[in-house]
């Protein structure tokens, strides 16, 4: 397909030659029109029930309901059969992870031995007060809780309960199997350093690099040289147990050795490397003597048995709960909702400047009545691999746009997700949701408002989206001009980073998208609604 030539070797194409790609052949005008379902709410009512499907679809009780396949004695987790035969053991660490484990004890509790998990310090009080009761774990329950990691950086308690975790790994057999439940946060809540480094040498030495500008994967390689549990150590202490780990993942792209440092994932690292991240940071000098003795030492962490080596097999890493799982459930509530849905990339990320500008472009081109001007469609090829959209994924999403446009396919909903950054210029309440939100809303000031214009919603599947109550936001390109009759100044706003203060000072917080406590977190959402265009017939 040419199309496929374009996307790897874009200079061979204008893109003038792009754009008749894209564009349908007229003749589809005339045949197969799908008549578009008719809805009655208003297009900010239905963005707020696609989000809150999106959401629902990640719930910690949900995911594992949806995972773990039990029939009588035996359980099958992503086409893997294990048997039961009370010799079931759980451990677990992060944000989410009490909810995971009392929907997981009532499915499998009767095989149950013991458990330990590691969950942020009073999540059990805030869910009872929240009235998330079916989250929490019975009376009668074998799963022990331990609170640490108050304001999510690791702390004494969670030291505490890393180490009960650690224990109970290591008295498994070959017989027993180890239930792991993870999700975001989960780092926090399991730190175990190797001795003689204290807890805060560790903190010291990941915070002096993270201050450096070193990569998330230099602090990884670092913080699993100086952990016991992270990068596979885990896993290591459960060996010969069968080891199956269910993760909701909060990370870009899903990748297992990233997602609370892999503590299932076998990711040895060498003392070599290590000081070569630090050597690179000018580090080495100042670093703990306990450190240096640790990195001084032999070899790798621990010694692998011959055994342990031919059986890597005995652990299953499992993702149940993502952006891209919240983004197809997101999409089917839309679909039913009267829109056709397009899932354009579940991995945003970069400067919430050029994602805004991205989006608004995005809308451009969709509520193009004529053929959009081929500048719209070069500057999102050139802006999109900025912000981790592939320009596969730009191109296909145009196609559909266009075939919309020309078949009259009615309202359309482009979903993405991820997590974009916000550079801080002031000291306002906000969040990247809502200054998302801000930003799209100036950049689609001239396309009309709902339900002839287009709708944008940015909201956090966690439910707070900065330091605020809010998830986010729903703007569209009424924004302007009604911040403009209430005496607001968008661009002051932003430059103090008070997206949240904007949003409840205009029309009384109306646009605000609050949900509570969630009790998950995929990271963000993003929704553009496009109304129907009219059908232009050449």
């Amino acid at each position: 397909m040419v199309l496929r030539q374009f996307v790897l070797r874009p200079t061979e194409l204008s893109m003038a030659r792009v754009l008749s790609l894209l564009r349908p052949q007229p003749f589809l005008a005339l045949i197969g029109r799908k008549k578009p379902v008719l809805c009655k709410m208003s297009m900010d009512s239905r963005a707020r029930l696609v989000f809150a499907s999106a959401v629902e679809a990640v719930q910690p009780d949900t995911v594992i309901r949806r995972n773990i396949e039990r029939k009588e004695d035996s359980v099958t987790i992503d086409g893997h059969k294990f048997t039961l035969n009370h010799n079931l053991h759980l451990v677990g660490f992060g944000k989410a992870v009490l909810g995971m484990a009392a929907e997981a004890e009532r499915l499998l509790g009767d095989h149950l031995v013991k458990g330990v998990i590691s969950v942020p310090h009073g999540i059990q009080q805030t869910l009872q007060g929240h009235g998330k009761g079916h989250l929490l774990l019975k009376g009668n329950s074998r799963i022990k809780v331990m609170e640490g990691a108050k304001n999510n950086l690791p702390d004494a308690e969670a030291q505490i309960a890393a180490e009960g975790i650690k224990q109970l790994a290591s008295e498994l057999t070959e017989k027993d199997i180890l239930l792991v439940l993870i999700s975001g946060g989960g780092s926090a809540l399991l730190p175990a350093p190797i001795p003689p480094i204290s807890l805060q040498e560790k903190l010291d030495v990941t915070r002096k690099l993270a201050g450096a500008g070193a990569t998330i994967q230099e602090l990884n390689t670092v913080r699993r040289a100086l952990s016991y549990l992270k990068g596979g150590g885990l896993a290591h202490f459960a060996h010969p147990a069968k080891v199956v780990s269910l993760i909701l993942s909060d990370v870009i792209e899903d990748p297992l050795d990233l997602i609370a440092s892999g503590p299932t994932v076998r990711c040895e690292v060498w003392p070599e490397e290590v000081l070569s991240v630090l050597e690179r940071y000018s580090l080495l000098n100042s670093l703990p003597a306990s450190v240096k003795e640790v990195l001084g030492r032999p070899g790798p962490r621990w010694k692998e048995t011959k055994r342990e080596s031919a059986e890597s097999g005995h652990v299953h890493n499992v993702v149940i709960g993502s952006n891209t799982v919240a983004l197809m459930c997101a999409g089917r509530r839309a679909r039913e909702l009267g829109f056709r849905p397009v899932v354009v990339a579940p991995g945003v990320c970069g400067d919430v400047r050029a994602v805004s500008r991205l989006y608004g472009l995005l809308a451009r081109f969709a509520c193009a009545r004529e053929e959009p001007p081929p500048e719209i469609a070069a500057e999102m090829l050139r802006l999109g691999p900025e912000v981790g959209v592939e320009s596969w994924d730009l191109c296909r999403t145009m196609q559909v746009l266009d075939e919309g446009r020309t078949e009259g396919w009615g309202a359309t909903c482009l979903l993405a997700g991820g997590e974009p950054t916000v550079e801080l210029t002031g000291m306002g309440r906000g969040g990247r949701n809502q200054e998302l939100a801000m930003r799209v809303g100036l950049e689609m000031k001239d396309l009309g408002v709902p339900p002839n214009g287009p709708v944008f919603l940015s909201g956090g599947t966690d439910g707070q989206d900065g330091p605020t109550e809010a998830a986010g936001a729903i703007t569209d390109g009424g924004l302007y001009q009604e911040a403009q009759a209430q005496g607001l100044d968008i661009e002051t706003f932003l430059t103090n980073n008070d997206s949240y203060t904007f949003f409840a000072s205009l029309s009384a917080g109306q646009r605000l998208l609050v949900s509570g406590l969630t009790c998950t977190n995929v990271m963000d959402v993003h929704m553009l609604l496009i109304p129907p265009v009219p059908i232009n017939i050449r």
